[in-house]
């Protein structure tokens, strides 16, 4: 479907991406360092250009081919309970050891696990926490870095409703692959993400309102909190969010966009929170899943990220049936989301006085509200909207109106 042009452009900007996050939190690669490059098997080619590139730059690559449609959907169909809980024995080891992870998504179903009973998804989340836990503690520290991208298939674009060459294109436009140089331009996003990053840091916030046809949402953004966005966690990635002190969220939050999990559709999510928490849960499809979802653990009600797109940014502007590319559509209006769940421990703005984050232990996330989960769920919202900031100091300004910030 790619060029073997784009193809290349593609690898050097998922290997930009990887060398971004890690440096994020002071981490540099170098030869020797082990990356563990993850795909499904429509993304090979895209992986075997990402292989060499790491290769000629002295990495050890440790590929892994994920699951078919078929052996996912036999996992959770015949696993025990023992089975939905094991972890290989080799896994927290590897977890230990890798510098960095590359994920390369291409889906050739998305709604292969409908029908199965969400509490084995719980299950089988809850046994893997441990491991994305080391793997947190390691990019803190600056010894592990991801990012994540995706490949067009055939079922990614039946569900956008879109052609495979139209679903390509809309990759290629979004990851500034029909640049002559799309590093320099990723780089560029970068340095006006900042920006932004920066003034919302300095207005020293402490509620968001958001509001729209379908949302009337106050948000409570927290203390030591920063900014984060084109990090090069993700590729693309235009938004720009932080993980707030859940306790403070009250209020109505609407998806307008549809969703797919774990081989599940939902459409038209609505969350009412009070105190902190999701107290009803409302779905045009899918319902029963969403509420099996938010039982998964006690953190799976509350939220863990409040994120605001810039139609500026994102050449965006369809719907693709993937997470990692709705979350960050432009269009007219832009978007918002937030993900129910685990928040990001890497917002944390660190000690008041020296910077330094390490001292975040689990005891200062609870005293500063951040949510911990096994899930962590993204609901987009691309309706016209306002969201104003209420500063701690006592005035208000509107930050984000017409699907732009306002700075």
């Amino acid at each position: 479907m790619f060029t073997e042009e784009i193809l290349k452009k593609y690898a050097d900007v998922m290997i930009w991406g990887l060398e971004t996050a890690r440096k994020s939190t002071g981490g540099v690669y170098k030869p020797g360092d082990v990356i563990f490059l993850s795909f499904d098997l429509d993304a090979l080619a895209l992986t075997e250009e990402i292989y060499a590139k790491l290769i000629a730059r002295g990495m050890h690559v440790v590929t892994r081919l994920r699951n078919t449609p078929k052996m996912e959907r036999d996992f959770y169909t015949l696993a025990n309970e023992e089975q939905l809980k094991f972890l290989a024995p080799w896994s927290s080891t590897m977890n230990e050891n890798f510098n960095g992870l590359i994920g390369l998504e291409a889906p050739s179903s998305l709604t292969h696990l409908a029908g199965i009973d969400p509490k084995r998804f719980a299950t089988a989340s809850l046994a893997a926490k441990p491991l994305m836990e080391i793997r947190d503690k390691r990019e803190a520290a600056g010894e592990f870095g991801w990012t994540l991208s995706m490949m067009p298939t055939q079922a990614l674009a039946d569900q956008a409703k879109l052609s495979l060459r139209e679903y390509a294109e809309e990759i290629v436009a979004a990851c500034y692959l029909d640049e002559d140089n799309p590093v320099a331009a990723w780089e560029n996003l970068k340095r006006d993400a900042e920006e932004i990053k920066r003034w919302l840091l300095q207005l020293d916030i402490n509620t968001l309102h958001i509001e729209s046809n379908n949302i009337n949402l106050k948000v409570k953004v927290g203390d030591r909190r920063k900014w984060l966005g084109v990090s090069g966690h993700n590729i693309p990635s235009f938004e720009i969010f932080t993980s707030p002190d859940w306790r403070g969220t009250e209020g109505i939050y609407y998806s307008n966009m549809p969703s797919f999990r774990s081989g599940n559709l939902v459409k038209g999510v609505r969350l009412e929170f009070k105190a902190g928490e999701a107290i009803k849960v409302e779905a045009e499809e899918g319902e029963e899943f969403v509420r099996k979802q938010l039982e998964m653990d006690a953190g799976a009600r509350r939220l863990g990220e409040v994120s605001l797109t810039d139609k500026r940014f994102s050449p965006i502007t369809k719907f693709m049936a993937n997470t990692l590319f709705d979350e960050n559509v432009g269009g007219e209006d832009g978007n918002c989301h937030i993900a129910v769940g685990a928040s990001f421990a890497d917002t944390y703005a660190g000690d008041v006085y020296t910077g330094n984050t390490s001292d975040l232990s689990e005891e200062k996330k609870k005293e500063l509200g951040f949510n911990d989960s096994a899930l962590h769920w993204d609901l987009i919202n691309t309706e016209p909207k306002r969201v104003t900031a209420y500063m701690k100091a006592g005035a208000s300004i509107v930050i984000y109106e017409n699907g732009k910030f306002r700075i």
